[in-house]
């Protein structure tokens, strides 16, 4: 056998089930500990023994003992006991850093939520942004803003806005009569994306005060005209069959 190859495990560690649960319930006592699901040779040396856990609240997680063999001399001992989930366990999502646990909606009233000092949607005020709007808001005197959007903080809200629910493809625009840019409730916003965005201005329209993409539409745009036909379809020609007609 291939010295760079495992040896495979001992029979002596794979039969030590009734080891593994003593050390088991040792740990977690008897109702803790189910039916012996698997055993693993980990090395040589080495096994490991999967138990069902009963535990409230850890469904499908396994205590798991690790058996181990010194040699034909030596009795199998138990290395440790762990609970571990399973391949169908209920386990807690993975780990997110507080700094990027926060989602659009999130902030409530009195909420701070100060940008990251490296946030690449932002560029210092003195620096080109290469949107004429954001930089002659920038220079005004008395109102210049330490930072502005940047080219990549505007290609970001463009992407946004465009598959969001005021975009093109939302369900509402593919019913629409007709589309925003042609509504006279529309208002273009400034600066470089003004071809594409405006803000709803109709009280009675869904977006009202909300980014709107020109593209999108909905029930209420200016051009649309009251129906002024019958609320119920008239047949051409009508027969009243309740009436009886005299014979001649």
């Amino acid at each position: 056998m291939d010295a760079a190859q495992p040896r495979p495990t001992g029979a002596r560690l794979l039969e030590a089930v009734e080891l593994a649960r003593a050390a088991a319930v040792e740990l977690a006592g008897a109702d803790a500990v189910g039916g012996h699901e698997q055993a693993q040779g980990d090395d040589e040396h080495a096994a490991t023994h999967f138990f069902a856990a009963n535990q409230p609240g850890y469904r499908g997680w396994r205590w798991a003992v690790t058996v181990a063999d010194g040699g034909p001399d030596t009795p199998v001992t138990v290395s440790e006991t762990v609970l571990l989930p399973g391949p169908d366990a209920l386990v807690a999502p993975p780990w997110v850093p507080w700094q990027d646990r926060v989602r659009a909606g999130d902030l409530g009233v009195g909420d701070l939520l100060p940008p990251d000092p490296d946030d690449e949607r932002l560029v210092p005020g003195y620096l080109a942004s290469d949107d004429p709007a954001v930089e002659e808001v920038a220079h005004e005197v008395g109102l210049g803003r330490p930072r502005v959007l940047s080219r990549y903080g505007r290609d970001l809200a463009t992407e946004r806005w465009r598959a969001g629910d005021r975009g093109p493809r939302a369900e509402m625009a593919k019913a629409a009569p007709s589309t925003c840019v042609t509504c006279a409730f529309y208002l273009p916003i400034a600066g470089s994306l003004r071809a594409a965005f405006g803000v709803c201005a109709n009280e009675f329209a869904p977006a009202d005060g909300a980014v709107v993409h020109a593209e999108y539409g909905c029930g209420a745009h200016s051009d649309v005209e009251p129906d002024t036909g019958p609320i119920t379809p008239v047949a051409e020609v009508v027969y009243d069959d309740g009436v009886e007609l005299e014979a001649r």
